[in-house]
């Protein structure tokens, strides 16, 4: 499973988490949910509530509006990078 990013262009929080993944050289699926209403429900139901940016990670969970301390430290428990 590829890590996927909910977000949207206007989210400062969302423009952060895909900076950080880029830096990191992490490869991840960018989900637009301001121009997609399904996409917009999915992660409200993943979320269970509507915040961005929603990034579901490769072994199924999720972390919501994470810091960049904290996305990197699950990143690095699954393995994703060094």
């Amino acid at each position: 499973m590829t890590i996927r990013v909910y977000g949207a262009d206007w989210c400062g929080d969302c423009r952060r988490t895909k900076a950080q993944l880029n830096a990191l050289g992490v490869a991840y699926e960018y989900l637009d949910v301001e121009h997609d209403d399904e996409l917009r429900d999915e992660a409200i139901a993943i979320a269970g509530r509507q915040s961005i940016p929603v990034v579901v990670l490769p072994d199924g969970s999720h972390l919501v509006e994470p810091s960049n301390p904290d996305l990197e430290a699950r990143l690095r428990g699954l393995n994703v990078i060094a």
